[in-house]
């Protein structure tokens, strides 16, 4: 049996875990549990951990299929994990605005775990929106209207060294960019998709990567997905993580955004993620 302890953190998304250890999760039943919570409240907090960067892949690899990302550099000697590092003195770059994590890919991410091993004393805490409750209250004849649509993402505006400057690519920042030609690649997903594991549906778009609704004149799709952006992180659908040393967090890319808050210019913060590979949406 279990000995896990669930808490909500808010009304429709999230939750802190207590009664487990993650360096050694090897009980079935815990860990069956823990991917249970994750499944139910999208983003899980566990507190009063330390991961080593073996442990993390380890325990990612219980979960799923450790994946490496094509333009963000992973460690040398663990290419599945971004040394998420923001130097005092520094603005934060790496996901400060809403976005599902890796949606350009053909197959996105499933989940991502983020483990917190430097954290400023204030600030720097992550916020986190449930799209399956911005599908949900979105009105009938609305819904109607999105469900047979298909959305282009790409890593174009987030990635490119024309516009977000080529410093990443050349090793002059603490998180280093390869660039590749895939910063272009386009791929299409539905508006709306279905859970895999769950079959409950959300929205699935972000501004980060998705670029246009397929089939609508840009002023129409601009206005629409800038709608859809406005309501999908109302209030009512978030929740809000604050991190502490040693603080993991999951979260479940397929029905969850997240936006990393850049207020804390005058501390070091820094964090090892880990995305698993996801399917392609349906």
């Amino acid at each position: 049996m279990s000995k896990l302890r669930v808490r909500p953190l808010a009304g429709a998304i999230g939750a802190e875990v207590e009664g487990i250890q993650l360096a050694n999760l090897e009980d079935p039943a815990d860990l069956a549990s823990l991917r249970d919570a994750l499944l139910t409240h999208g983003v899980i907090t566990v507190r009063d951990q330390c991961l080593s960067r073996a442990e993390q892949l380890a325990l990612a690899k219980r979960l799923g299929e450790p994946e490496t990302h094509p333009i963000a550099n992973g460690m040398s000697e663990h290419p599945e994990v971004i040394r998420v590092w923001k130097p005092a003195g520094e603005s934060a770059f790496f996901g400060t605005s809403w976005h599902t994590d890796n949606s350009f890919f053909e197959q996105p991410s499933s989940f991502t775990i983020l483990y917190g091993e430097t954290i400023p004393p204030h600030g720097g805490d992550t916020l986190y929106a449930s799209m399956e409750r911005a599908w949900e209250t979105l009105s009938a004849p609305l819904q109607a209207f999105l469900e047979p649509l298909s959305a282009v993402h790409s890593a174009s505006t987030a990635y490119d060294p024309r516009t977000t400057g080529d410093g990443k690519y050349k090793g002059e920042t603490a998180i280093t960019y390869t660039f590749s030609e895939s910063i272009y690649e386009e791929v299409t997903h539905p508006v709306v998709r279905t859970h895999p594991e769950t079959g409950r549906r959300s929205l699935y778009v972000n501004p980060m990567f998705t670029q246009r609704i397929c089939g609508l004149e840009a002023h129409e799709s601009d206005a629409l997905l800038n709608m859809l952006y406005d309501h999908a992180v109302r209030p009512e659908f978030t929740c809000r993580v604050v991190w502490e040393p040693g603080t993991v967090t999951f979260w479940d890319n397929r029905w969850v955004q997240h936006y990393a808050i850049d207020d804390y210019p005058d501390f070091e913060r820094l964090m090892y993620r880990v995305t698993l590979r996801g399917e392609r949406p349906a």
